[in-house]
This record gives structure tokens, sequence and C-alpha cells, in this order.
């Protein structure tokens, strides 16, 4: 997994507990609890996606790749 991935991952996982929250706040419970266990799985891979670059790549290839994720990011917003 990349960094990449890592990125979108946790991009997913802030929107879900963010909808969960909202859903919260509307009493509907049942949604609320399916977009937590979605931010939860999210979470999740985005912590093995990051766990597997701390192992693969140097602290400058980190940052190089952290970058380009980041950008590709926030261009497709």
């Amino acid at each position: 997994m990349s960094l990449d991935e890592a990125a979108r991952q946790l991009k997913m996982a802030g929107h879900d507990a963010q909808v969960a929250f909202d859903c919260i706040g509307i009493g509907e419970l049942e949604r609320a609890q399916e977009h937590a266990i979605t931010a939860r799985v999210a979470a999740d891979a985005a912590e093995t996606a990051l766990r597997s670059a701390m192992a693969d790549l140097t602290d400058e290839q980190a940052q190089q790749a952290g970058g380009r994720a980041i950008a590709e990011l926030e261009e497709d917003l």
C-alpha cells in the first residue's frame, strides 16, 4: 500500500465520521452506526498503509510521496 492510499483512506474515515455525527444529531442511529463502522475500517486501512510505508520508505521518500498524495487529493476536490 502507498501513502496515496493512506491519505485517501483517512479522508474517507473523516467523511464517514462526520456523517455518523450528523446522523446522531437527527436521530438516525442505524445509519450513524453504519458510518461509524466504515470510518473505523477506513482508519484501520490507513494505519496498515502507514505501517507499510514506514517500513519501506526513507524519511525523504515519505516526505515526497506524502506531498504528492495530499496534492492529488486536493486536486480532486
